[in-house]
């Protein structure tokens, strides 16, 4: 029969193998929310955007930049045109807006000193990108230190073993952490692994207040809604789906579905006020 060892001889043990961690190199910059993160036991690291801009992009061209994506019309033009990263013609980009809809815009991203003009009729973004979930990512977080004055972070890896993706958007302010997952897909490309996935990282933040945020116009109550309702009860969320606002919807007092119609930064500021009052003493 082994012998157990006694206290001096654990303790021994103990001190000859025990080595100093490395925490202090590996504390990532980049205020509260990062901070947030770290506190949680994650291992946050900022990915490079993949954006159709300079890095850093920031001034006067940012903010004109920023305006403009706050049009619906704008993002959907813009998603056309970083689908054609070889050149496009502004009528290309989208059946949805008109012709001279599509000009003003792309006339709009050369003044920027984003895209240029290859021939007559035709344009080419000056920065590729290889979708515009990016750019949604870089406009969200811009607008929630701009107009609700959140630490950000976008683009978060989080490097956490059985859950996937990254962290779009998390933001930090009065001592709460928010997650808001970005889709800039429409709803019929959504699929219920995402609903899943989206599941699975609430699980693991545990942020005080969570938006599942479409990039869309159209109604999330005909899919999207039922499948995120399944997949948060699936996982023992208590939902009672009620309509804050439009197509805004508390899915649980501190989780909720947003869409872009009218104003996407509006219907974003709306669902968090109603996840913070939700917070505090009845």
């Amino acid at each position: 029969m082994k012998r157990r060892q006694n206290v001096r001889e654990l303790e021994l043990r103990a001190a000859a193998a025990a080595s100093p961690g490395r925490l202090g190199a590996s504390v990532p910059t980049g205020g509260e929310a990062m901070a947030m993160l770290i506190r949680r036991g994650l291992r946050p690291e900022r990915a490079a955007g993949d954006v159709p801009f300079p890095q850093p992009f920031e001034g006067e061209a940012a903010d004109r930049f920023s305006d403009r994506l706050g049009h619906y019309a704008f993002r959907l033009f813009l998603r056309g045109a970083i689908r054609n990263a070889s050149g496009f013609s502004p009528g290309e980009t989208s059946r949805y807006l008109t012709k001279a809809q599509s000009e003003e815009h792309a006339d709009a991203l050369v003044d920027l000193g984003l895209a240029e003009k290859i021939s007559r009729v035709r344009y080419r973004l000056k920065y590729a990108a290889r979708s515009f979930g990016g750019t949604l990512e870089w406009y969200v977080g811009r607008e929630l230190d701009r107009r609700y004055q959140f630490d950000v972070a976008t683009g978060v890896k989080f490097h956490s073993r059985g859950v996937g993706g990254d962290l779009d958007v998390v933001a930090a302010a009065e001592g709460k952490l928010v997650y808001l997952e970005l889709k800039s897909s429409p709803p019929k490309n959504l699929a219920a692994a995402e609903m899943a996935a989206f599941c699975d990282r609430l699980r693991l933040l545990r942020p005080d207040v969570s938006l599942f945020v479409v990039d869309t116009g159209l109604r999330l109550s005909d899919k999207v809604l039922p499948m995120l309702d399944a997949a948060l009860t699936h996982r023992g969320y208590e939902c009672v789906p009620k309509q804050v606002a439009g197509q805004t919807w508390a899915l649980t007092p501190h989780v909720y579905a947003v869409n872009g119609s009218r104003d996407l930064m509006t219907n974003i500021g709306k669902a968090i006020a109603a996840g913070l009052f939700a917070l505090a003493p009845s």
